[in-house]
């Protein structure tokens, strides 16, 4: 069955860096334990606990910090007090849900620390600032006529952070930059080793923006950020194992949570699922091989069978649903529909036999083959193969949106100020930059 995502992105209590080996609620798999020390030497440790903890919850009472951390009430208030002193939570009315006892002061994500988040693809740059609870603060599209180069981007991004920082409270500040790119990463330096959709190679992406900005940057690979997010607090929530499928402008890309951790591979480059082979004497892709399925499943198709321009394909989805639902839909573009889903199923067949996923998440354009054709794709997820491995496979549906991949870029962002929240913000400067 596939289900599709509300509007607002959902809460995750536990974070996608933290093993996890059933769909039980965080809360339930911390007890016991503990995730937290009472030594006066794990201070900085219980810091980054609570603070997570905080981070990937729409909002948590003290009484459950205490009960997932294994700390004593005392010491969570004392280590609440500090984050909350370094502006990171706010401490809100009781929760008026608790059955027993005194309610329990509710600690949300504090808007006052930021990260810079960016994502560039073939028509656009896409900037953010995002907030701790993943909260996006005034997002800017701008569009290109063209592929932007890493120059270009530079510029973009600079330019659009000038007016961003120029305009912030003085209690905010920007603690780095995240940036999803739509191609392979050097995890070590941010390098772009190669996008290329883009034409870019062998791009030091994240040296050239650090010395423009003057923030720390991370770059990765668009859809390892954006699976990120999803387990952090969208519709990977509570799964260990879930491959998420992001379709854009610069084609098909993907993430895969196993076991409750991100796959990386030996040298990062994991989750190449655009250039599974789907078709044998299929189109050129871009990689060099043929046959891929981003070669074969594209926007792009989509855009020219609708007519609707590629600087507005944020309107492509409700278009075809449009066309779709009111029996009015081309022949054409009822053809594209179902050979893509097809070929989008063959892929969908290969992982379920290869990763035992629990859920696919399916975000980006490949959204629209899912709500116009779900039987083809959930076909694909039962049919065949040991039982195991398709038992209760759901399709799930990512936001509408570029949402995700800034969300997940700005996790890159925050990740130092999660495992060490006082010295970041003991170092953090505010959000000007050199001019």
């Amino acid at each position: 069955m596939v289900v599709g995502a509300g509007a607002k992105v959902l809460p995750r209590r536990d974070h996608p860096d933290v093993e996890s080996n059933s769909r039980k609620p965080a809360s339930a798999r911390a007890s016991g334990a503990g995730l937290g020390s009472n030594r006066d030497t794990t201070r900085q440790h219980n810091l980054s606990t609570v603070l997570t903890l905080v981070h990937c919850s729409a909002g948590i009472s003290r009484a459950e910090l205490t009960r997932l951390t294994g700390l004593n009430r005392s010491t969570i208030a004392a280590l609440v007090g500090e984050l909350a002193q370094l502006g990171l939570v706010l401490e809100n009315e009781p929760d008026q849900r608790q059955q027993h006892g005194r309610p329990s002061i509710m600690i949300s994500p504090g808007p006052g620390v930021l990260a810079l988040a960016v994502n560039p693809d073939l028509d656009a740059v896409n900037v953010a600032l995002v907030a701790l609870g993943g909260s996006i603060v005034n997002p800017v599209r701008f569009h290109t006529v063209a592929p932007p180069s890493t120059a270009e981007v530079v510029n973009i991004v600079s330019a659009i952070y000038t007016g961003m920082a120029t305009s912030l409270p003085e209690n905010r500040r920007v603690v780095g930059v995240g940036v999803a790119v739509p191609g392979l990463v050097d995890p070590a330096d941010g390098t772009v080793i190669e996008a290329p959709q883009l034409g870019w190679q062998e791009e030091p992406l994240a040296a050239q923006l650090s010395a423009a900005l003057n923030l720390p940057v991370t770059c990765a690979n668009d859809a390892i950020v954006g699976a990120r997010a999803q387990a952090a607090f969208g519709a990977g929530r509570d799964v260990s194992d879930f491959v998420y499928l992001y379709g854009g402008a610069s084609g098909i890309a993907g993430g895969i949570l196993s076991g409750g951790q991100l796959l990386q591979g030996a040298t990062g480059f994991a989750g190449q699922i655009g250039h599974l082979l789907v078709r044998t004497d299929g189109a050129n892709c871009s990689c060099g091989s043929a046959g891929c399925l981003e070669a074969e499943v594209t926007r792009e198709e989509l855009l020219r069978a609708t007519g609707v321009p590629s600087g507005q394909a944020e309107d492509l989805e409700s278009t075809v649903l449009g066309l779709f639902e009111s029996g009015n839909a081309p022949e054409a573009l009822l053809e594209i529909l179902q050979r893509q889903s097809r070929l989008l199923a063959v892929a969908l067949r290969a992982l379920v036999h290869q990763l035992n996923p629990s859920v696919f998440v399916l975000g980006g354009f490949l959204r629209i083959l899912a709500r116009t054709m779900p039987a083809l794709l959930e076909d694909a997820v039962r049919v065949g193969g040991a039982r195991s491995a398709r038992e209760q496979v759901a399709i799930e549906l990512a936001p509408l949106g570029e949402d995700p991949v800034l969300v997940g870029a700005a996790e890159l962002a925050f990740t130092e100020l999660l495992a060490d929240p006082a010295r970041v913000l003991g170092t953090a400067s505010p959000a000007p930059i050199d001019s």
